[in-house]
């Protein structure tokens, strides 16, 4: 009986063994996995920082506004905030952070900074924790010729004059052709797109598109783009602090989303996370410029495929 009560001891041992060898790889797995999607994320970040330190002053160096762009009235689209009128805001005005963005809708450095932060960034904006400023620049018209980022930013500012600019904002970079390929130049690609759009193809915005509204208005945000000497586009601030400022360490969207909470945390009076200091630093605006560039170099010299 002692020798038959052994060989099942054996036998549930072994069989619990096995069956703990299995879940601690199946925990290896999960962990590996999990580290994986973060070298993702982090690698795409770099990719958006990568070229910068070559591209990006060129990009600011020689970035000219269309000449279009400073023709007729500046006309602000409705909403619009901060100095001079020159930045479109999203999310609610009593949330604590601010995200400051400074973007070309044919710079793909861009893009990929918006495929990476744009689901972080509307959660927070959901939760009112974030708001969001931003600033239309034109710099791949300057640098590659054409008209396609001033168009873009136009029919943009349209959008918010139809209270629709953070879903069209979303469509253009999401539809974002080559940087070669100045799509948005053709007002005809611009109103297609808009029909992605639930009520937005309506008559004021064709025209406000078509009779390039607020041109002027694009033009004197590029202006004060070259003002504030930054390197590139994307330029991200967080409250006032370039989240890409330590390349080595760039704010990827999941620290983002724990300086914002821990910066809504420290405002409310509660406890504030460790490195809530950090995170929300001065409202000052940086005076480091800041410029990124994509995994593919471009003539441009912008910061993310050498835009912007």
């Amino acid at each position: 009986m002692s020798e038959k009560n052994d060989d099942g001891a054996n036998r549930d041992a072994t069989k619990r063994s096995a069956r703990e060898r299995l879940q601690m790889e199946r925990e290896r797995q999960k962990n590996r996995d999990k580290r994986r999607r973060t070298l993702i994320v982090s690698a795409a970040v770099v990719g958006v920082l990568g070229l910068a330190a070559v591209v990006g002053l060129i990009a600011a160096n020689t970035g000219k506004s269309d000449k279009a762009a400073k023709e007729g009235p500046v006309v602000a689209p409705s909403g619009a905030t901060g100095k001079d009128a020159l930045a479109i805001r999203t999310g609610k005005d009593e949330a604590k952070s601010t995200l400051t963005v400074w973007e070309d809708f044919r710079c793909p450095a861009c893009k990929a900074f918006e495929e990476n932060y744009r689901a972080t960034i509307h959660d927070l904006e959901a939760k009112g924790l974030l708001k969001v400023d931003y600033h239309l620049v034109t710099l791949i018209d300057g640098n590659m010729g054409g008209s396609g980022s001033l168009k873009g930013a136009n029919a943009a500012a349209c959008a918010q004059d139809a209270g629709k600019f953070s879903a069209y904002h979303d469509v253009l970079f999401q539809n974002q052709p080559q940087e070669t390929d100045d799509a948005y130049a053709k007002n005809a690609k611009l109103l297609e797109l808009a029909g992605k759009v639930e009520g937005l193809d309506t008559p004021a915005f064709r025209s406000c598109v078509e009779d390039g509204t607020h041109n002027s208005w694009v033009g004197k945000s590029q202006e004060a783009f070259r003002a504030g000497k930054f390197r590139g586009t994307p330029t991200v601030l967080l409250n006032g602090k370039d989240i890409f400022s330590d390349q080595a360490n760039p704010v990827t969207p999941q620290k983002l989303k724990e300086q914002v909470e821990a910066a809504a945390k420290g405002a409310s009076g509660a406890p504030a996370a460790t490195g809530a200091a950090k995170a929300s630093p001065s409202a000052t605006p940086s005076a480091t410029p800041s410029g990124r560039a994509s995994k593919s170099p471009s003539k441009s010299g912008s910061a993310g495929a050498g835009e912007g």
